[in-house]
């Protein structure tokens, strides 16, 4: 039986126009499409078997996370992602592996145990904030990556202080620099630009940076294997000790790698969040008043847990992630075989991109999508096809829970002592940093003193 295709309509851009709007227009560039081709499109690839069809509509959305996961190949990725997180890692892995190793990372970063992390996350806030001069304008996004680098050195690696902790703090952030920087954003679509060119050309410089860090890393684990019965609760030290079902650990070379899958996931995305965070409470006064009377109920030093259970910080923290998701696509799936996604009949080798951006941004599910309102998500819960910042199916980030947790503690660690307020009132666009989607790199703040009305009857 001959089978008829049929994808649906969408541009046909040259190439290298397409992917420059892309690398430095990428809201414009999904906006653009989506108001003339409406939910689903496909970008035409002139010359190509395997065409690339993004999905946004949450009935298509809900077709693809629901699938047999022998539908689609994922992971993979070889270039870049592979010299930054290894092989090995989680998010480069497919099938039986994939489903192997998130069995094991998913623990440490959920119940009981993930909240014992919530005083170190508060104290490392803390520590970051007592550098602020107030009423000195500072780089906002500079001070939130410090925060979710030592939180992820402390919590995920098990280190705060001493001679470790400073050189792997000091070569992280020449890495983690690295991937925030154009060129980066730009080395990802062109592979003629990942050449190693010697210590002082950009590619080679960072493999020297990371062949350092696997060093320390891999010293890191033998000295916590030493450790093993000292009962520590870092993620690392929880990791050696883990199992998988045929009893056996994991190897140095699979720790390293989900150790830096850890680093690069979970720092860049939770600084950009929070940096948003604070952009929009600055734009909109009435939402940061509505906020400070809910922290204020909480009284002096809430515990961690308090924080967590706040349900407008809860809202404030969810439509962050809504307007300007920080990674705007989930997981690219591949067809193993001919698929039906909604009525379209995908041939097999098809490129299937669950669209997060303009997921949040369907008017019939966020009426006025453009405009940040916290109160939507008191009004109503939407399902994980209409909602959907950290991806879905069996590609959903194993660290959401985390990532939420850590950004409500610093919010509200940050907001009761300080205002902070943009030394430019301007509105912003995002811009491409990297994998993800974030505020532009120098905008700058300034903090002074917060005050919050002792008002233990607020309502919001």
């Amino acid at each position: 039986m001959t089978v008829t295709y049929n994808l649906p309509d969408g541009p046909r851009v040259p190439y290298l126009l397409r992917l420059f709007k892309f690398i430095t227009q990428p809201v414009e560039y999904l906006e653009n499409f989506a108001r003339v081709y409406g939910d689903n499109f496909t970008i035409w690839r002139h010359n190509k078997k395997n065409q690339m069809v993004y999905f946004s509509h949450p009935q298509a959305l809900e077709q693809i996370f629901t699938a047999d996961a022998k539908c689609f190949q994922t992971g993979g990725g070889g270039g870049i992602l592979s010299l930054l997180l290894g092989d090995n890692s989680v998010i480069l892995l497919d099938g039986d592996r994939h489903q192997r190793q998130r069995q094991l990372l998913t623990p440490p970063f959920h119940g009981e145990r993930m909240r014992t992390y919530g005083q170190a996350i508060q104290d490392i806030t803390q520590q970051v904030t007592n550098e602020w001069e107030i009423g000195k304008p500072f780089n906002i996004r500079a001070s939130m990556q410090e925060i979710t680098l030592r939180v992820i050195l402390r919590v995920v690696f098990g280190v705060d202080e001493g001679e470790m902790f400073q050189q792997l703090r000091k070569l992280l952030t020449s890495v983690l620099d690295f991937m925030g920087s154009s060129f980066f954003s730009t080395a990802l679509f062109f592979s003629f630009m990942q050449k190693d060119f010697g210590a002082w050309s950009p590619w080679g410089r960072v493999i020297r940076l990371i062949q350092q860090i696997d060093q320390l890393i891999y010293a890191l684990i033998a000295q916590r294997r030493a450790e093993l019965g000292e009962n520590r609760q870092d993620v690392l030290s929880l990791l050696i000790s883990a199992r998988y079902e045929d009893g056996q650990p994991m190897s140095d070379v699979e720790l390293r790698d989900e150790l830096m899958t850890m680093l690069v996931a979970g720092h860049e995305t939770t600084a950009s969040a929070l940096t948003w965070a604070f952009y929009w409470l600055d734009q909109l006064p009435e939402v940061r008043a509505k906020l400070l009377q809910e922290l204020a109920t909480l009284g002096v030093n809430p515990e961690p847990s308090q924080i967590a259970r706040l349900p407008y910080l809860t809202a404030v923290c969810q439509e962050t992630l809504r307007i300007y998701p920080i990674v705007m696509a989930g997981f690219l799936r591949i067809a193993k075989s001919p698929i039906e996604i909604m009525g379209y009949h995908l041939p097999q080798g098809t490129l299937v991109i669950p669209s997060i951006y303009l997921a949040h941004h369907r008017e019939s599910v966020y009426p006025q999508s453009q405009q940040f309102q916290p109160e939507r998500f008191l009004e109503r819960q939407f399902s994980p096809y209409e909602y959907l910042p950290f991806g879905g199916g069996n590609r959903r980030c194993i660290g959401l829970a985390f990532a939420q947790y850590e950004m409500k503690i610093a919010l509200a660690t940050i907001l009761s002592q300080y205002q902070v307020s943009l030394t430019n009132k301007r509105y912003v666009r995002p811009v491409r940093r990297g994998l993800t989607l974030a505020t532009p790199a120098g905008m700058r703040m300034i903090a002074t003193p917060q005050v919050i009305a002792a008002n233990t009857s607020a309502t919001v």
